[in-house]
């Protein structure tokens, strides 16, 4: 009997996959435990392997292809079997909502003739095309023309992914340009004569004969961004556009930090501990301190309300090949400094690896967050919100600082930097200076 292949479900918070490489085609003999594809989340990579021997009868899916978990993903069987009644939605895998939409003719009238050089701009193409409904609203709406699109879905069907990266390569154009075109009767050329070479109304008349000529020379490469970078990117606009972010910046005598880490170095190489904890351990500690103590801090703000937690649940920017990922560390308050080093070092890891949950990556999953880039000699940076969570600490390098040590007596000390952006909607600033400086306190004091 065939066996259906679906894209997991790779925790609660995720809805669709991108599909990294199909390891095993139509056609392909795999074993048990082979790698059939690979598969990403928002910032989290999965390998799928072959529950099964046999033979692949049917994929449904390309490389690059988002994919909604659940979905039909491959059929594995014995050569020639048929696997017709295995499927419960529409052969190619498809949602009856995403059926393919088959295109009308459109042939021009005869008392309107065409030539190659000069013809109506129509997104519908002279045959019939396969394609989403949500890539026919885009193309739609940039009046593309399905002719210069291959399809990469299934059975070449035009997807929405297909529309916006035709779009990604071709000039801009000005929304004048574009009424005009979709009317009929002109077309652009490669690059118009508006802003970064964005197609104005009136290039259409001189591009529909004339060539444009482009300079082979360029000193550029545009290299296309990663789906985790576009997420990344989305998701710090979106914050800095829909809050009321504010940075305070303030410097805590580091000499008990030093010595406490010289300690605990000294216990892990002799060992007496077998965990090796960090300054970036002994601060994020401070910091839960801190937050029990103002639990307003530890929030989440949600327009007409903010939701305050009785746990701490803190986010630690981890930087890996990938990009930057923000796990969370489940009720990190009930946690001793030895079992809180040994949970951060764990989650670094497995984001590194790929393997991490992405429940913990959802910035939900997090109530405060803390990003330390004392590591690179950073002196000073304003750190971004990680929505809905009302604030986040960035932790900056040592640095030398003169200090009032009393009777008139004067020396340099360590001090670490610290910088709280906190979203004003939620916090006020004299609470968030409070809360800075506690954390100042926590790390002086411990």
């Amino acid at each position: 009997m065939p066996t259906l292949i679906i894209m997991p479900k790779q925790g609660q918070s995720v809805e669709s996959c991108i599909i990294s490489e199909i390891k095993k085609k139509k056609g392909d003999i795999v074993k048990k435990g082979d790698i059939l594809f690979s598969y990403e989340t928002d910032k989290a990579s999965f390998e799928e392997e072959s529950p099964v021997d046999g033979v692949v009868l049917e994929v449904f899916y390309n490389d690059g292809d988002e994919v909604e978990v659940l979905k039909n993903m491959m059929i594995i069987g014995e050569e020639g079997e048929d696997y017709a009644g295995l499927l419960t939605e529409v052969s190619t895998g498809i949602s009856k909502v995403e059926e393919d939409i088959k295109v009308p003719d459109a042939t021009p009238s005869v008392s309107q003739p065409l030539t190659s050089d000069h013809q109506p701009f129509n997104t519908q193409s002279s045959h019939q095309t396969m394609i989403s409904p949500r890539a026919r609203a885009l193309a739609d709406k940039e009046v593309v023309d399905l002719m210069q699109i291959i399809g990469a879905g299934p059975q070449g069907r035009i997807i929405e992914r297909d529309i916006q990266a035709y779009l990604e390569q071709r000039p801009k154009k000005t929304g004048l340009a574009k009424k005009i075109m979709s009317e009929g009767g002109v077309t652009a050329g490669a690059i118009g004569s508006g802003l970064a070479g964005s197609v104005k109304s009136t290039d259409l008349s001189d591009a529909v004969n004339t060539p444009v000529s482009v300079n082979p020379g360029v000193d550029y490469v545009d290299q296309k961004l990663s789906n985790m970078r576009k997420i990344i990117a989305k998701a710090m606009h979106a914050s800095l556009q829909n809050s009321a972010q504010l940075t305070h910046h303030l410097g805590a005598d580091a000499r008990r930090l030093l010595v406490g880490r010289k300690s605990a170095k000294l216990a892990f190489e002799s060992g007496k501990t077998s965990i090796n904890i960090t300054l970036n351990d002994m601060i994020c500690f401070a910091v839960i301190k801190a937050l029990k103590k103002f639990p307003n801090v530890n929030s989440h703000f949600l327009g007409d309300s903010i939701r305050l937690f009785n746990k701490v649940h803190l986010g630690l920017a981890v930087d890996t090949e990938r990009g930057l990922m923000v796990p969370a560390i489940q009720n990190a308050d009930h946690l001793s400094l030895e079992e809180l080093a040994s949970q951060l070092k764990q989650t670094a890891a497995n984001c590194k690896k790929g393997t991490v949950s992405p429940d913990l990556l959802s910035p939900e999953a997090a109530t405060f967050t803390v990003s330390n880039l004392g590591n690179y000699g950073v002196e000073m940076f304003t750190p971004v919100i990680n929505l809905p969570q009302t604030a986040i600490l960035g932790v900056n390098t040592i640095v030398p600082r003169p200090k009032d040590l009393g009777d008139g007596v004067y020396a340099f000390v360590p001090y670490i930097g610290l910088s709280l952006t906190y979203d004003h909607r939620a916090l006020d600033g004299g609470e968030a200076t409070r809360f800075l400086k506690q954390v100042a306190v926590e790390i002086e004091t411990m």
